[in-house]
């Protein structure tokens, strides 16, 4: 838990002494390199409340609270599995003033603007970091989403920023961690996303041949058949998306997904930030076991492995909710 005194001692320091996070970000311990020994990435993502996303499961509300969200990225953080962090300068440059990362990879969000729910969300300008900011901070990375909706002429500048950003990061030698998802308006207007192999495929090729050069380009993709993974070669990650009701169900999808070889790892945000059971340590721990394993599959051949271990961790899971019972 962060203690009274180290909260004020973070709200002290925002008021009064502003060169304090230029310091942090020039004195981060970095890390070599972005894959783990084992060869995989586990992020953390926290980049929602800056597009207006502040809710998890019945809470409307659950992300807003400030010293909450960073006390649980610090939870999370604290798993030696874990890599890193995925978010939006207020929340790393907070992260930074708490000594939270330390030889962790950093990457920053970029693309906040379409705010979820507003008329133009799909016109998604880059409205935090950009890539200048990305290098000159010493981060690993950018990451940026690109909805892309056929029917919304919002889409074709958000798909030109990106392609911009691909572009600028390669020139610096970072990491650009895109994130495609093909949405289709209901008929009231809504958003939602198409989950089938075919749109998500698509999704997949118009980002890897964003940039003049895909060399630093990962994607950042859905739980998805292999028809979806198997339309590229460039490096994934599996996103956590909405969390379900139940903690072992999205286990379970990102453990089948894992087993693919051009998948690296998981970025996940709320469904291990806000488990139903609130553990959260247990919660990142069983995702770890659940990458561990499928990691180990891959590398057997024994793709049917990852997904049994991702059933047995959120069996594992359920089973601590039950019965109220911290990891």
């Amino acid at each position: 838990m962060i203690s009274d005194e180290r909260w004020a001692a973070l709200l002290d320091t925002r008021a009064t002494d502003p060169a304090a996070i230029r310091r942090a970000y020039q004195t981060r311990r970095r890390r070599n390199q972005l894959l783990s020994d084992q060869g995989t990435l586990f992020l953390v993502a926290a980049d929602h409340p800056a597009r207006g996303a502040l809710g998890v499961g019945a809470d409307p509300l659950a992300m807003a609270d400030r010293r909450s969200l960073l006390d649980r990225l610090l939870t999370a953080l604290a798993n030696p599995a874990v890599d890193g962090v995925l978010g939006t300068p207020d929340v790393i440059e907070e992260l930074l003033l708490l000594d939270g990362l330390h030889d962790k990879v950093v990457i920053g969000s970029m693309n906040r603007g379409g705010l979820a729910g507003a008329d133009w969300e799909i016109d998604d300008r880059f409205t935090a970091y950009d890539p200048t900011s990305i290098a000159g901070n010493g981060l690993d990375g950018g990451k940026m989403l690109l909805r892309l909706v056929d029917s919304d002429p919002g889409t074709v500048p958000t798909l030109e920023s990106c392609a911009a950003a691909v572009s600028a990061l390669a020139e610096r030698s970072l990491m650009a961690l895109v994130e495609p998802l093909p949405y289709a308006r209901n008929a009231v207007g809504e958003l939602v996303l198409q989950r089938d192999a075919a749109a998500l495929a698509r999704a997949g090729s118009v980002a890897a041949g964003l940039g003049v050069t895909s060399a630093f380009t990962w994607l950042k993709l859905p739980p998805s058949p292999d028809e979806v993974l198997d339309a590229t070669t460039l490096p994934a990650l599996v996103l956590g998306g909405v969390p379900s009701a139940r903690l072992s169900d999205d286990l379970a999808s990102w453990g089948r997904s894992l087993r693919h070889p051009t998948v690296r790892g998981l970025v996940v945000g709320r469904a291990l930030l806000y488990p139903p059971d609130g553990d959260v340590a247990g919660a990142v721990d069983a995702a770890a076991r659940v990458l561990r394993t499928a990691r180990e599959a891959t590398r057997s051949g024994d793709g049917e492995t990852a997904g049994q271990a991702g059933s047995q961790a959120g069996s594992q899971a359920s089973s601590r909710a039950g019965r109220g019972v911290a990891g």
